[in-house]
């Protein structure tokens, strides 16, 4: 895993990440020269991305996630109005936002892209000064937005991301994995025996305990799309994107030990030492016939099958 996926993992909830991040732009025009300019704008301060259609540009969004997009208005297949209520549509994509650019510049044409969800309307040939400054402000104003909602989804006792942005992601990255057809994972984890380490430590050493926990968590070489929460309590979920059973179940194992390796001390615990972790997985290649919601009761039962088995340990399983 390099840092630029750590970066990625880390600024979803990370306010200060997300507003000293680069920002990605997304250029969409089906003539070269004007992708071009727009890019000799852009290039130096800004990741950009291009597009020459409105279907490319959607893939483009789904995969890459730009800041914010440049729109042409006018193009062959599909115009910018379209893709703009496509992108408006999608929660996925819902939140970033479109500046159209346009050869129009009539107030019907403005008023309409407006209604879609666009931001603002430069008018061709852009004036690189002013399209810099206005793309600078929906910047500002998107960085801003994300760090609020950075820190609206951060759990205040672990700094893991909380169960809000958990539910958020499981229902993003569940339409990505069913529309490429691969398998998505679900780990569940649960402090072993923690009522009776908070009633004998104190609350205060309860929570460091869930600190450290999560740490451990955190620090566990996650990729890029891969997320840890805290889902309530002692329990942590994990989400694995475009990762099967076996890659589920190695990854549950090196969370087990870590938290292992810590060795908290945990006098009352009925199978160690010191505190454990007992893991559920479960894992699917999602379709039109399949809940998100039900891959998780399913982690959640395995979850319980490692706590009757002894706890300290994994199950898991692949639904079909």
């Amino acid at each position: 895993m390099d840092m630029s996926e750590i970066s990625t993992y880390k600024s979803e909830w990370n306010p200060e990440l997300v507003l000293t991040a680069r920002p990605r732009l997304l250029v969409v025009d089906d003539q070269a020269v004007n992708i071009q300019a727009l890019y000799q704008v852009f290039a130096k301060d800004s990741e950009v991305f291009m597009a020459t259609s409105g279907k490319q540009a959607i893939e483009v969004c789904r995969q890459k996630m730009p800041d914010l997009i440049l729109l042409d208005v006018l193009m062959p297949d599909m115009d910018g109005i379209e893709v703009c209520q496509i992108l408006k549509d999608d929660a996925e994509t819902q939140n970033i936002p479109i500046i159209f650019v346009t050869s129009q510049d009539s107030p019907e044409e403005e008023t309409r892209g407006l209604e879609v969800g666009a931001v603002d309307f430069i008018t061709k040939p852009v004036n690189p000064a002013v399209v810099r400054a206005r793309v600078k402000t929906h910047l500002t104003l998107k960085m801003q937005s994300d760090a609020l909602r950075a820190l609206a989804s951060i759990d205040g006792l672990t700094h893991l991301p909380n169960r809000r942005l958990f539910d958020e992601r499981l229902e993003a990255e569940w339409r990505a994995c069913r529309r490429a057809g691969v398998s998505i994972a679900l780990i569940m984890i649960d402090v072993d025996h923690f009522k009776k380490y908070n009633d004998h430590y104190g609350h205060l050493e309860g929570d460091n305990c869930l600190k450290q926990v999560a740490n451990s968590l955190m620090e566990n070489n996650w990729r890029g799309r891969d997320l840890a929460a805290r889902y309530g309590g002692e329990e942590f979920v994990c989400l694995m994107p475009e990762t099967d059973l076996a890659g589920a179940m190695s990854k549950a194992e090196s969370l087990r030990a870590k938290v292992e390796a810590l060795a908290i001390p945990h006098e009352l615990s009925a199978n160690a030492d010191f505190v454990t972790i007992s893991v559920g997985v479960a894992t699917t290649v999602p379709n039109d016939e399949k809940m998100a919601e039900v891959l998780l009761g399913i982690a959640d039962e395995q979850l319980y099958k490692a706590k009757q088995a002894g706890r300290n340990g994994i199950a898991g399983v692949e639904l079909p």
